[in-house]
């Protein structure tokens, strides 16, 4: 079988890709706003789904994969996954390449969108990589499960699985779990604090509405649910957080500053998840490099008789082949 090893031209920076697709950003600008006009809360799938892809192995739209067998949307911390940002995922990557050819990944339209979500959701811009290759192949199981649980109430082993993906400051651990200030969970998520809600009355709320309907959606921000702001900071310094992980921010002498600072700023919550989103855009891959595909639909690798391997790492614009 003849195996065609391409050094393509993906591009490295928004300059190359506003040169070889310069209806990118707009098109992705159009459809995520429209997107929101009909649904707000596709703005938080879009933010789990990034987050979800990039923390277990790196950004490179793993994540998206339905194929047959083990997937990692089959995996315990992605099952929720929201489909209807899924699909708008793969709704945007084909306007793209009707609009340009197969010159973007599904990584980086994934980057853009949520990029886009937070904005219009009136958060801060920040820096986007560009020019990332989508995977070949799901990530493991070890990686995926160690997403950050929500049921975890020990800040330090929250920093640790942070440390693990370069993530190592304390500010960028705090920042992040700020994108639940447009965040929503059903009961289940956070059903270890209703279990024994005390003299709590935020909590005794949870369980009272979880009782009445389980299935239920719980706003992880109850002061401004649908704005991107820094309300998330300010219901949690009034010690109503809804998961067990977003208290133990509260109680934790390493974060506890930060919360409250974020809480009394929003300009300073801005500018740290400004620089803590590039840097989750940035976790190393695995295998180490970029390597992979642009698919031509992000929900399964390409297929076909001749195997298309691209290594943006070699020098653009070589081509070799070998029989």
């Amino acid at each position: 079988m003849l195996v065609v090893v391409l050094a393509v031209g993906v591009f490295s920076s928004p300059a190359a890709a506003a040169a070889s697709c310069p209806q990118l950003e707009g098109i992705v600008r159009t459809e995520v706003r429209a997107a929101l006009q009909r649904e707000i809360a596709l703005a938080a799938g879009l933010l789990r789904i990034f987050f979800h892809d990039c923390f277990p192995q790196g950004c490179d739209a793993s994540v998206l994969l339905k194929t047959s067998g083990k997937t990692e949307q089959t995996m315990g911390p992605n099952t929720t996954l929201q489909p209807r940002a899924l699909q708008l995922i793969e709704d945007i990557r084909a306007k793209v390449h009707a609009a340009c050819g197969a010159t973007v990944s599904c990584t980086d339209i994934t980057a853009l969108a949520t990029r886009e979500a937070v904005v219009a959701s009136g958060g801060p811009t920040y820096a986007v990589s560009l020019g990332q290759l989508d995977s070949l192949a799901p990530a493991s199981a070890t990686d995926v499960n160690a997403l950050p649980s929500p049921f975890t109430a020990s800040v330090a082993q929250l920093l640790r699985a942070f440390r693990g993906r370069g993530l190592a400051d304390a500010a960028d651990l705090v920042a992040l779990s700020g994108a639940h200030t447009i965040g929503r969970a059903i009961c289940g998520f956070f059903q270890d604090r209703t279990a024994n809600p005390g003299n709590d009355a935020f909590v005794r709320k949870l369980k009272a509405d979880c009782d009445t309907d389980p299935n239920r959606v719980q706003q992880l921000d109850v002061v401004t649910p649908d704005a991107f702001d820094n309300g998330y900071y300010r219901a949690l310094n009034a010690s109503q957080g809804v998961f067990t992980s977003d208290m133990a921010l509260l109680r934790d002498p390493t974060t506890a500053p930060i919360v409250r600072q974020f809480a009394l700023s929003k300009d300073a919550f801005f500018a740290q998840f400004a620089k803590s989103m590039a840097k989750l855009g940035s976790v190393p891959r695995k295998p180490a490099g970029n390597v992979g595909e642009i698919r031509r639909s992000c929900f399964r690798t390409n297929a076909g008789g001749e195997s298309l391997l691209l290594q943006s790492a070699a020098a653009e614009g070589q081509a070799a082949a070998s029989a």
